[in-house]
């Protein structure tokens, strides 16, 4: 319903509302995706970098998590790194290979080189622009590990130190988990059958502490 709200608000230009809608329709069990991927595009049009890509980030959580065959009963990731599963398992469609452009950018501005390779390889199976774009940031991003001193596999988006990669694993963990707290904390105030912006007193994607 909240996403279908959103979207009556954002045919007519009310973009404030509409984002308060999505987020309440996150903050209502958003399974498969729709508002988290509405949210992202509408703050990375608001230049509002950390929630576009925590929102990103959770979009390729849901559809991984929804193209699962046996999904994990506490809903959760197989592996250690659930990012890099996440990543490397997704099925990539035109959503998704937006998602993974972006957070590519993201990682490769925070200085978390192997990250972003990592999505950036997956761009490389996708056949649109964000193929090309993915080729690019890919070559310019082993240019910089090669600076830095890390060295690189050509094939493989190239290595780091390992200084360099526990920092990169630690960052991408914590927003890992930022992204996992999103549709775990609800939107205050209100009746959840209307829409007051005075009764909404936070947004559901601040930091996690």
């Amino acid at each position: 319903m909240w996403c279908a709200i959103g979207n009556c608000y954002l045919g007519l230009d009310r973009r404030a509302d509409a984002i308060r809608s999505y987020e309440r329709a996150v903050s209502n069990n958003d399974g498969e995706g729709i508002a988290t991927k509405k949210l992202a595009t509408l703050y990375r049009e608001d230049g509002d970098v950390e929630r576009a890509a925590r929102c990103y980030l959770r979009h390729l959580e849901l559809r991984f998590q929804a193209q699962q065959v046996n999904p994990s009963p506490d809903g959760g990731y197989p592996g250690e790194n659930d990012l890099e599963v996440v990543v490397n398992s997704v099925q990539v469609d035109a959503q998704d290979a937006e998602a993974l452009l972006y957070l590519a950018y993201y990682h490769r501005d925070n200085g978390e080189f192997e990250t972003a390779a990592m999505c950036c390889s997956r761009l490389l199976e996708y056949p649109g622009r964000e193929k090309e774009e993915g080729k690019a940031l890919l070559r310019e991003i082993r240019s910089r590990m090669d600076r830095r001193g890390g060295g690189g596999d050509k094939e493989g988006g190239g290595g780091t130190s390992k200084r360099g990669k526990s920092s990169s694993s630690r960052n991408s963990r914590r927003m890992m988990d930022s992204s996992m707290s999103m549709d775990r904390s609800r939107i205050g105030g209100g009746n959840d059958n209307s829409l007051d912006s005075s009764a909404v007193v936070e947004s559901s994607f601040e930091f996690s502490p």
